[in-house]
């Protein structure tokens, strides 16, 4: 396995969280090869990588998935990112109808520690 050749301590992590529910829609396929990308682009330098998590369970092997899918965005500026995304606002969320009816939830944090596990 390797890990990461720089420190993510210190970046931010924006997650976009879309809560599932019965009669909610997500084209995953659409969000990976279209959404994502667009608004990595329009993030410019700021970002360092993303991720794409789809729901698969919940707290049981029985229980859904309290979220269908969660992006993550790793940048290095908070001010940067909501610049960029208010300039593109219209764009990023004229792009929603295009893969879900769900409103995405948004949670920002500081990565404050990273610990692999080492164990083999």
């Amino acid at each position: 396995m390797s890990y990461p050749s720089t420190s993510i301590v210190g970046m931010f992590k924006v997650e976009i969280l879309y809560p599932n529910g019965d009669d909610k829609t997500f084209d995953m396929d659409y969000y990976e090869k279209n959404h994502m990308p667009m608004v990595a682009g329009l993030l410019g330098k700021n970002l360092k990588f993303y991720e794409i998590d789809k729901g698969i369970a919940g707290r049981t092997p029985n229980d859904k998935a309290p979220f269908v899918a969660v992006g993550y965005f790793y940048i290095s500026d908070v001010a940067e990112y909501h610049k960029a995304i208010a300039q593109n606002r219209d764009a990023v969320v004229g792009d929603f109808k295009n893969y879900t009816n769900i409103q995405p939830m948004v949670h920002i944090s500081e990565i404050k520690r990273v610990i692999y596990n080492n164990t083999k």
